[in-house]
């Protein structure tokens, strides 16, 4: 029916003609949902939307679909698997249909049974967490061409007057193309909260101050040692930060010669207070080793070695040989290689310089289409220089290049010739202020959503915010929050809403209303693809009841979520 790789603009064009409902013109195509953004989530609720018997609109801004969860994030973070249920888990279950018969694989429909809301396999293990992006395409594709559903791809909104509100309520939104799309109900699935943020939706940027909703592992956290609600945890870890005593500054030893690139100046700021910082973005590397495969790393044209100073000044201070630098994952590399089928990895950041441009972020949620097009391109080609660095530059440990240069990109994941995907981590941009604010308190239990539209198991999670010079005069990374231990907890329907008021016709599944550490917890893709889905649920209930997204009955919505296999309620196995 469709493919999620790149269409020619011409073939496309015809595509979207006949997928239009009938009588629509093609500048003005109405629906009963219209779903800005095709990431993980914005896909969940795309298919839930059709099997609800709705048309349904999705509209991705570049040419490929899927997020990260087809941008390189291969090595699925969740914490408890059993909470996961409904649409994400059935993509799951494909993705181990597919590895199981990956010739002649044909996805089916897992049956399961429920208890008290909770979803249980009738045979063990049934999914796998670990794929390829390919894979993923695959397997979306499947279960996607069984639906009606409409794609517009490359249509980016117009976020200047692109919302067109009427009585508290969107009627259209505006690409930058001219084209105009109208529906009932509206969904914001973005990293970034393009749509909410146009609709004038109240949000943040940010860390809260600890004082602002009663937490400990909000706002600066520069400390070694932190606490939760309950007990002290590791904060900053070692495995996360630099080696002791590396030197901060271009001339070793002289303030005066000023900071090596990337440091902030001044000081990390008070403990617990707030800040507009966001935590460091990155790509998550599709790698391999195998020699037909691997497109090798290659030195980016305008490389500057001073980016990496730092880099060459971590591997010199260490107190001893290099196998001994760390406690965790390769002590050698920086960075964690999550194997991935077919030779292949999800590389993701770890150690004081790695994959992570820490503090390199902050304009990306608020700058225009051309800004963050840069800060994107930025990223890469620190990360480009950053890899042929560890592989070949002769100040680099003979160990940790021999260990890189065996590895490089893949010809056979994304479109680029280079091997480098377009996606970007975002890990945190925009977070709606709505009525319910989960925070720090949800997380650990001591607070607790009545109206549940999915669960949350992961760790309270942070990758570092800053890079600071400490009071001894050496370089350290800021913002590290590593926070275990809690059972799964509920995610509150009022939190993928706005505020009353505001708007009752949309709902923000992605950038939900949180606060810095509680998202930290609550950003994982199969969490956004079950919010997607409940996203869609609430929607087409509010439109068959003739209600907004604010007065739907919560015990209708309920209903159908448990019916439809979502998880609500965690039940520990005995």
């Amino acid at each position: 029916m469709f493919s999620i790789k790149f269409f020619p603009q011409v073939i496309l064009a015809v595509i979207l003609l006949f997928s239009a409902p009938a009588g629509v013109k093609s500048q003005d195509l109405s629906y009963d949902i219209v779903i800005y953004g095709g990431t993980s989530a914005g896909i969940a609720a795309a298919i839930q939307s059709s099997r609800m018997g709705k048309s349904v609109l999705l509209v991705e801004p570049s040419n490929r679909l899927g997020g990260l969860t087809t941008g390189g994030l291969g090595q699925t973070d969740i914490g408890n698997k059993m909470v996961i249920g409904g649409i994400s888990r059935e993509f799951y279950q494909g993705i181990k249909s597919y590895y199981d018969n990956p010739i002649n694989w044909k996805w089916q429909k897992k049956e399961e049974y429920r208890d008290g809301g909770q979803t249980r396999t009738a045979a063990g293990e049934d999914a796998m967490w670990t794929f390829e992006p390919s894979a993923a395409i695959k397997v979306f594709e499947s279960l996607m061409n069984r639906e009606n559903i409409n794609i517009e791809y490359n249509q980016r909104l117009n976020r200047k007057s692109g919302v067109k509100m009427h009585d508290g309520k969107i009627s259209a939104i505006e690409m930058e193309s001219g084209k105009s799309y109208s529906g009932k109900i509206f969904i914001d699935a973005t990293y970034e909260g393009d749509l909410m943020a146009t609709a004038g939706i109240s949000y943040t940027v940010g860390r809260e101050s600890n004082s602002e909703y009663g937490e400990s592992l909000n706002g600066v956290q520069a400390n070694k040692i932190g606490m939760t609600l309950s007990r002290t945890v590791s904060i900053n870890g070692y495995n996360h930060n630099f080696i002791d005593a590396v030197d901060p500054y271009i001339v070793k030893g002289d303030p005066t010669s000023g900071l090596l690139p990337f440091i902030t100046e001044g000081g990390p700021g008070i403990d617990g207070q707030g800040d507009k910082r966001i935590q460091a973005y990155c790509f998550r590397m599709t790698l391999t080793d195998h020699p037909e495969n691997r497109i090798p790393f290659k030195k980016p044209d305008n490389y500057n070695e001073l980016d990496y100073e730092l880099l060459f000044r971590n591997y010199e201070a260490a107190p001893g040989p290099l196998e001994k630098m760390y406690t965790y994952g390769d002590p050698l590399v920086p960075w964690i290689n999550s194997d991935m089928p077919n030779r292949k990895t999800d590389t993701n950041n770890q150690k004081g310089f790695s994959t992570d441009f820490i503090g390199q972020n902050y304009d990306y949620p608020e700058a225009g289409y051309k800004e963050r097009e840069m800060i994107i391109e930025r990223h890469r080609t620190y990360q480009q220089g950053l890899m042929w660095t560890l592989a070949f530059h002769p100040r680099i440990p003979q160990k940790v290049r021999d260990a890189v240069s065996k590895w490089g990109t893949c010809k056979d994941e994304y479109e680029r010739a280079d091997g480098w995907q377009q996606q970007l981590y975002i890990r945190e941009a925009r977070r709606m202020k709505s009525d319910y604010v989960m925070t720090q308190r949800n997380c650990e239990g001591f607070d607790t959503a009545e109206d549940p539209v999915g669960m949350a198991a992961y760790t309270m999670d942070s990758h570092h915010v800053q890079r600071f010079v400490d009071a001894n005069g050496y370089v350290q990374n800021e913002g590290n929050v590593e926070a275990h231990g809690f059972p799964p907890y509920p995610v509150s329907y009022r939190s993928i809403i706005p505020k009353k008021g505001e708007c009752s016709n949309l709902l923000v599944p992605v950038c939900l209303s949180a606060t810095h550490i509680a998202f930290g917890s609550i950003r994982m893709e199969p969490v956004f693809m079950v919010l997607g889905q409940s996203a869609a649920t609430a929607a087409v209930l509010a439109i068959d009841k003739g209600v907004d997204v604010h007065t739907l009955d919560y015990s209708l919505l309920k209903e159908q979520l448990l019916k439809d296999r979502q998880v609500l309620s965690y039940i520990p196995q005995k």
